[in-house]
């Protein structure tokens, strides 16, 4: 059964004297029943004290180095997975052009550009040509930096370490160039490997020798 709202009792005290049958004298008017007080309004709380902002990038944590077994010998680690691999159809004369779109959109993606290797077959990556005109040393002391986007000719891709993407732009050269890059492409490849060229000739490489 609902319940249903009792009306307000107020008490005989608030509502002042009862009027007294006297002769002569009227009863005196009740006084006004006092409403509630207004809540007095909340003060605003102290500013707590500001975050600091986080850093754009954070630095990824070194891989612990490991464990030495009974023997004394570093324990075996686990073979990393197997890269994916995408193919971009291109021309050799195309091929350079591609595989700068695709390390521009990896970068846009959020990869870091020191994630990323591109290996070229036939002509050098203008980058790598001006570099090298510093010298051999300068060239690889920035390799081994791992600051930015790094290029290496096919011929001397094998001295190139390991990254999570690596980028083949098959843009001529030798048949034997493109069969040599592409498995060691593969081999240096973290996570991804792009490869940007003709797809019969690339196919056929990667289904043999990957």
């Amino acid at each position: 059964m609902p319940l249903i709202p009792e009306e307000p009792q107020i008490h005989e005290s608030a509502q002042g004297p009862r009027a007294t049958p006297a002769s002569g004298r009227t009863a005196p008017t009740p006084r006004p029943v006092p409403g509630p007080r207004p809540a007095a309004p909340s003060r605003p709380g102290r500013p707590g004290p500001l975050r600091p902002t986080p850093p754009v990038q954070r630095t990824p944590r070194d891989v612990a180095p490991a464990k030495p077994g009974p023997s004394g010998q570093a324990a075996p680690t686990a073979t990393a997975a197997s890269p994916q691999i995408q193919l971009i159809p291109a021309s050799a004369e195309g091929a350079l052009d591609a595989a700068e779109e695709a390390v521009d959109l990896l970068l846009d993606s959020g990869r870091a550009p020191g994630d990323v290797l591109v290996i070229t077959t036939g002509a050098q990556h203008p980058w790598a040509e001006h570099e090298l005109s510093f010298g051999d040393t300068s060239y690889w002391a920035q390799h081994d930096a791992g600051d930015d986007v790094f290029y290496a000719d096919a011929a001397v891709a094998s001295r190139a370490a390991s990254r999570p993407v690596v980028v083949v732009a098959v843009n001529g050269g030798p048949a034997s160039a493109a069969a040599t890059a592409l498995p060691l492409a593969h081999s240096r490849a973290g996570a991804l490997l792009i490869v940007c060229g003709d797809p019969q000739q690339i196919n056929s490489v990667l289904g043999a020798g990957v």
